[in-house]
C-alpha cells in the first residue's frame, strides 16, 4: 500500500525580516516529512525565496480576492476553496488573528487541523524560537535554530556571473545602508568613509546595496558601486557570493545571514534580544542607548572579518 503523501499549507505576511525569521519553521517541517507537499500563501516576492531554496513547493499570493473570505464575519465559501482548505492535512498560521477569525473559518472552510502562532513577538524570546513554538503540536521542538537558506546552483551561478560583468573581484563587500525605518539607520556618511577605508586598505571592493525602500539615499551614494532594483532570490544569491556583508536591524541583514555571510549587523533602537539575526557568523553591534550615532567607523571596523 502506497502511504499518502502528506500536506502543509502555511498562511504567512509580514515583511522581508518577519519571513527569514519563520524559515526555521519551514525548514522543520520540511525535515521532519522530507516528501510532503507544502504550499505557502503569502507575499510572493517574499515567499519566492522559500520557493526557490527548496522548502515549499508552491506559493500563492494572499492579496488574491479569495482570501478575504477567511476573514470575514459571514463568510460564504465556494466550492473550489472547500475543497482546497480540506486537501490539507495541517494548516499552520501565522496571520494576525486576536479573535480567532481566521481559525474558525479555516475549520468552517473543513480544514483537519489548524495551528496558529501569532506573528507578534513578545518579549524575553527571540522571533525564531517564537515562530517555532506552535510545531510543538506536532511534536517538532527546534528552539534556538538559525534561518538557513540555500539558494539553487543556477542562481548561485548567476550571482557569479552578475559580479564579474559589474567588474567586482572576489572580494566584494556587501553594505546595505537602508532599513524599513530611518530610526534604524546607521548614518549614511559613515557607510561611505567605512567604503573608503575598505578601498584605502586594499580590503576589498564595497558595493551599496539599495531596496525598494532605500530610494532616499541613492542621490546620497552618487558615484558609488550601486545594486538594486533586484528580487530578493537575486539579492540573496548576490550575498551569498560576496566576501563580507555590514547592513543595519533590517530584513536583508536577516537574509544575508540566512545565506551564510560574515554578517556585521549595526542595532540603534531595535530589541537585539528579540530580532538580532542567528548564524555562526553573525556579529551584532548594539548602540549604546539605542543611538547609532555611537556606533564610530572604528567600531564596525574592528568587528569585520579578516
Amino acid at each position: 500500500m502506497i502511504a499518502k503523501r502528506a500536506r502543509f499549507l502555511i498562511l504567512r505576511g509580514g515583511a522581508i525580516g518577519d519571513f527569514i525569521v519563520t524559515l526555521p519553521a519551514l525548514s522543520a517541517l520540511r525535515a521532519r516529512w522530507p516528501d510532503a507537499y507544502i504550499e505557502l500563501i503569502g507575499y510572493p516576492h517574499i515567499a519566492a525565496l522559500a520557493r526557490d531554496s527548496g522548502l515549499v513547493d508552491r506559493i500563492d499570493s494572499l492579496d488574491r480576492a479569495g482570501m478575504a473570505t477567511f476573514f470575514s464575519l459571514l463568510p460564504q465559501f465556494s466550492e473550489e476553496q472547500i475543497q482546497r482548505i480540506r486537501s490539507f492535512d495541517v494548516i499552520l498560521s501565522y496571520l494576525h488573528d486576536p479573535n480567532g477569525t481566521v481559525q474558525n473559518n479555516l475549520y468552517l472552510a473543513g480544514a483537519k487541523q489548524v495551528i496558529y502562532g501569532s506573528p507578534l513577538v513578545g518579549e524575553g524570546i527571540h522571533a525564531v524560537d517564537h515562530l517555532l513554538k506552535p510545531l510543538e503540536a506536532l511534536a517538532i521542538y527546534e528552539a534556538g535554530a538559525a534561518p538557513v537558506l540555500r539558494m539553487r546552483d543556477e542562481q548561485n551561478e548567476w550571482a557569479r556571473t552578475y559580479l564579474q560583468n559589474a567588474g567586482i573581484g572576489e572580494r566584494a563587500w556587501i553594505l546595505h545602508p537602508g532599513s524599513g525605518s530611518p530610526r534604524k539607520n546607521w548614518p549614511v556618511d559613515r557607510y561611505r568613509a567605512l567604503a573608503d577605508r575598505l578601498r584605502r586598505e586594499q580590503r576589498g571592493t564595497p558595493v551599496f546595496l539599495l531596496g525598494e525602500a532605500d530610494h532616499a539615499l541613492v542621490a546620497e551614494l552618487k558615484g558609488r558601486t550601486v545594486f538594486s532594483d533586484l528580487t530578493l532570490p537575486q539579492v540573496a544569491s548576490l550575498i551569498g557570493a560576496c566576501y563580507a556583508y555590514v547592513g543595519n536591524d533590517s530584513g536583508i541583514t536577516h537574509l544575508a545571514a540566512a545565506v551564510g555571510a560574515p554578517v556585521t549587523a549595526l542595532f540603534g533602537p531595535g530589541s537585539v534580544a528579540q530580532w538580532a539575526p542567528r548564524g555562526a557568523r553573525v556579529t551584532t553591534l548594539a548602540a549604546e542607548g539605542g543611538d547609532l550615532d555611537r556606533i564610530t567607523v572604528d567600531d564596525v571596523w574592528r568587528s569585520l572579518p579578516e
